[in-house]
């Protein structure tokens, strides 16, 4: 799995450079939204195409990155696209995907909450001839024939590094890791990813494992309360914390603050979110991962409009990688992106790439440090 999606960051990297220039998240990533249809703003008259997002609550991603994103994406295809949320409800997911069938939606685009609920949606579209995307998550064991995301295992192998090189001088430091949800295989394969690189580190003791622990439904409440258990229980000791995204890692450093520890222990993250910008700006998490949402709205539009064509030629040639259904034992044709490690010194290529706005991060008491690092 891992030598494969490395072989597709050339191929995604250049369907990206193919579609945009800027290879960046969005100019307008920080804004918010309700979740509720899009229609109103996509192209009126155009082919009818369904998407549905997961949820709101563990990420700020879904509503501020990928709707504002797609909808721009699908629109310039020529797409009529209504574009629900989830809200992390897997019968509503499910109720939602229904009405889309219902509504004769030519394609239908998911980012499911849960693996199993992705591929029985997958299932019901298929029977009605509906080809299915899987957007950022695979679902195992489904039909779907598209599958556009990020190489998910260099995203959780960056994060690996940035905790191995954090702590490289520090022989035995204990790491706390914080994954996400089980029923999610991205999640899998970011810990895959992490492992990679930290699992040799812990065997030759130049790092110890205190606990890992994936979270339900990437809830970060939780994730606090776990971590702040774990935390406990070894004697309120941590040098570092790997944590799967941001939203998690923000829980972490809420407990790290409560005992004095933020910023002398470094966090990892995900998703380059403003808040998470933030946090390392001011030294509560050590690294985020970026990763160019606006290339993957941008990929995933170009394949739908073909699809809505019954081209299927045409969207073979642009998802000429595959990934490994593991549950379903099939390969899938994919779109697998690049990602970017981004360390404090790195936050301003972010701003540049146009993915969040200076306004969004520099906020009061960062004023100093971004006019330091030049982000304008």
């Amino acid at each position: 799995m891992r030598s494969k999606s490395l072989a597709l960051i050339a191929v995604g990297t250049g369907l990206a450079v193919a579609m945009t220039a800027c290879g960046a998240n969005s100019s307008t990533g920080g804004s918010s939204s309700t979740g509720t249809s899009d229609t109103g703003s996509a192209a009126a008259g155009g082919t009818k195409v369904g998407v549905i997002l997961p949820e709101t609550a563990s990420s700020a991603r879904w509503e501020g990155f990928d709707k504002p994103l797609l909808t721009a994406a699908l629109k310039a295809e020529g797409l009529d696209a209504d574009i629900q949320n989830a809200q992390g409800d897997v019968q509503k997911f499910s109720t939602l995907a229904d009405g889309m069938i219902n509504a004769g939606v030519k394609v239908l685009i998911i980012a499911s909450p849960d693996s199993s609920v992705g591929a029985a949606v997958a299932a019901k579209a298929d029977a009605q001839g509906i080809p299915v995307i899987d957007y950022d998550r695979l679902n195992l064991g489904g039909t779907s024939k598209y599958y556009v995301s990020f190489d998910n295992v260099k995203v959780g192998t960056l994060q690996g590094q940035g905790m191995a090189t954090a702590l490289k001088d520090k022989k035995g430091a204990e790491v706390i890791q914080i994954e996400g949800a089980p029923t999610d295989n991205n999640a899998t394969l970011f810990t895959q990813g992490q492992e990679s690189v930290l699992k040799p580190l812990y065997t030759s003791g130049d790092l110890k494992l205190v606990q890992s622990q994936p979270i339900d439904n990437w809830d970060n409440q939780k994730g606090g309360q776990v971590f702040e258990q774990i935390l406990t229980g070894n004697g309120q000791k941590v040098d570092g914390v790997v944590a799967a995204n941001d939203g998690l890692a923000g829980a972490v450093i809420t407990v790290l603050k409560k005992f004095g520890l933020n910023g002398k222990v470094p966090v990892t993250g995900q998703d380059a979110t403003p808040d998470g910008l933030q946090a390392v700006l001011r030294g509560d998490q050590y690294m985020t991962v970026f990763k160019p949402i606006k290339s993957e709205a941008e990929a995933t539009a170009k394949l739908a409009g073909l699809l809505a064509k019954g081209d299927t030629a045409g969207a073979d040639k642009i998802a000429t990688g595959t990934t490994k259904d593991t549950k379903g034992n099939r390969d899938v044709k994919s779109v697998l992106l690049d990602a970017q490690l981004i360390t404090k010194d790195k936050v301003k290529s972010v701003v540049d790439a146009g993915a969040v706005k200076a306004s969004e991060i520099c906020v009061a008491d960062l004023a100093a440090v971004c006019t330091e690092l030049g982000i304008k």
